[in-house]
């Protein structure tokens, strides 16, 4: 009776044993848990984001790009252009895309780096001189659609701008090739004429007439594309003779 008692109990023992180590056995089991999803934040542009008053905006900066590095400063009127100057190649030999960020200066090596201000307002944006113009007085930046857009002369269409330059792929005050520019005619008939009499006035230059998108120029190349000898021509030519800019080539 004791023995079977006894052999009862042992029985019981041994089964609570099993459940509890059982039991041990499930709350210590490694539970896996898949690692959260990599965390995705938009990239963030290298100026702070427009607020309200839309101040304060800019692509990201080129490569490259040392914030507050500027080698050389203007202060101007803006204007902006697009169509019908939009998909055609413009002067850096590349098709014109105004909706991009891009500027037209007639003197700044071509492909620099240049930081732009609206004095207005205060947006900001960085672009690349891939264009030349603006061929009106009195101004001295051009912007395509997207970057007037940007700082908030597309609407106004004309605003003052601090052009500051952060990079330059050749000297800005030395060297370069150079022309002056006079236009634009309505009459391709005039501007033979003006190339005929140019022609003879500067023989020593290369005198060409063009249309562009919007008239009839005139180039005078002065031999060598040397800039002391077109600032002469520039400073020589009488208004009759047209608007005359003078011009970087390269």
């Amino acid at each position: 009776m004791v023995n079977s008692s006894f052999r009862l109990r042992l029985a019981a023992l041994a089964a609570t044993s099993t459940l509890w180590l059982a039991g041990c056995g499930h709350h210590q089991q490694a539970v896996y848990v898949p690692p959260p999803p990599p965390a995705s934040y938009p990239q963030q542009p290298a100026y702070p984001p427009s607020n309200a008053t839309g101040m304060a905006t800019a692509p990201t900066a080129t490569p490259g790009f040392v914030p507050g590095q500027v080698i050389y400063s203007e202060v101007g009127m803006a204007s902006w252009y697009g169509p019908p100057y939009n998909r055609r190649r413009g002067a850096n030999g590349e098709v014109f895309d105004q909706d991009a960020v891009t500027a037209a200066h007639r003197t700044l090596p071509m492909g620099s780096l240049i930081r732009v201000t609206n004095m207005a307002t205060g947006q900001t944006a960085t672009m690349r001189v891939t264009d030349r113009g603006p061929f009106v007085p009195d101004r001295v930046l051009d912007l395509s659609v997207g970057a007037a857009k940007t700082i908030g002369v597309w609407r106004p269409g004309t605003a003052q701008v601090r052009i500051e330059v952060l990079e330059a792929p050749k000297p800005i005050a030395t060297g370069g090739r150079w022309c002056v520019q006079i236009g634009a005619f309505h009459s391709e008939h005039d501007a033979e004429k003006l190339q005929e009499h140019l022609q003879k006035k500067y023989e020593t230059a290369n005198v060409i007439e063009f249309t562009g998108p919007t008239g009839h120029w005139v180039r005078i190349r002065p031999a060598g594309d040397d800039r002391q000898k077109a600032d002469e021509i520039q400073r020589e030519l009488e208004p009759k003779e047209g608007l005359a800019y003078l011009v970087r080539l390269d």
